[in-house]
């Protein structure tokens, strides 16, 4: 292609050129950078201070992790960014402003929740959100009591190009942690299990919908969980493969719990099966670095997706 483009310069003139380059952009849209970060707490509630021993109540996330959130995000230059574990209106400003002072313009805004209405999901974009059906009123029942869909399902679609919508679900599926109410693993697979059919209505009304489900699913990958949102992989055309990633150093792990010393792959990014040839596998990966636990327990994940299907070598 830079070879036409030095005959038309010299050959037409840098007006001609200018025109031939604005075709060839037209035909030939840039990648979108997408990225999936569990934020870890960017909102206010009470927190433990090392220093003094003693917790804070109605605290921020320390301006340290926010400083390195931002950092790392900047590094990334996501054009599209969902995130988990963040708080309110302002809070979402907030991180929006930030990224802004680093360059990093995400004007577009949408933020979802479910029963939980602390920590919430939230999507940032360059580009502007076409529609929004997020799911915040979802339940299902164990046993006789009826329970929220805890942070709800964030569902935005984003016109990439006039024939390329990117159709946006975010979620953040029940913790590991215990509680008193219910059986978290049971909570975790009824979730799943209303993603899953939120799914299978979008599909239901475009069979040939660009889906990406991402986020944090606080789940292993051998997990009936996963095999729910995923379905039947070879024989449905409402598949939604899982998109394997790995950092730098080859490994998938996503989340480090620094108390127990273990290191899991608990976020992911799940995609229609007409979506997977507008990855650029060879530049997905997650996001590697030593100072990662200073902004998060989470790392974040990164996709590259062409509006046009991407020739593989065979």
């Amino acid at each position: 292609m830079n070879h036409f483009k030095n005959i038309s310069r010299r050959v037409f003139g840098p007006a001609v050129f200018f025109f031939f380059g604005a075709l060839v952009g037209a035909t030939e849209p840039e990648p979108v950078t997408f990225c999936s970060y569990n934020l870890k707490n960017w909102l206010t509630m009470d927190r433990f201070d090392p220093k003094t021993s003693k917790t804070l109540p109605g605290a921020s996330k320390p301006e340290d992790e926010k400083a390195r959130v931002v950092k790392i995000l900047a590094a990334i230059k996501p054009d599209i960014l969902g995130v988990c574990e963040i708080g309110d209106a302002e809070d979402l400003a907030d991180l929006q402003r930030r990224l802004k002072t680093e360059g990093l313009d995400l004007p577009y805004t949408e933020l979802a929740h479910g029963g939980d209405e602390v920590r919430r999901l939230a999507l940032l974009s360059r580009l502007p959100i076409k529609s929004r059906n997020s799911q915040t009123g979802l339940t299902y029942q164990l046993g006789d009591v009826t329970m929220p869909f805890q942070r709800g399902i964030l569902d935005a679609t984003i016109e990439i190009t006039p024939t390329f919508e990117l159709h946006l679900l975010g979620v953040h599926l029940k913790s590991m942690r215990e509680i008193e109410e219910a059986d978290q693993a049971q909570m975790r697979r009824n979730e799943a299990r209303l993603l899953r059919k939120h799914i299978n209505s979008i599909f239901a009304k475009k069979p040939g919908a660009f889906i990406l489900a991402y986020g944090d699913f606080n789940e292993h990958r051998n997990k009936p969980v996963i095999s729910d949102i995923i379905g039947s992989p070879r024989t449905s055309d409402t598949a939604m493969p899982d998109i394997w990633l790995k950092d730098r150093n080859g490994e998938v792990w996503t989340h480090f719990w620094d108390a127990a010393d273990t290191y899991s792959r608990l976020d992911y990014c799940f995609a229609s099966r007409l979506l997977h040839p507008h990855i650029d596998y060879s530049r997905c990966y997650i996001y590697s670095s030593a100072d990662f636990d200073k902004a998060s327990d989470h790392r974040p994940l990164v996709l590259k997706i062409n509006p046009e299907p991407i020739v593989r070598k065979k």
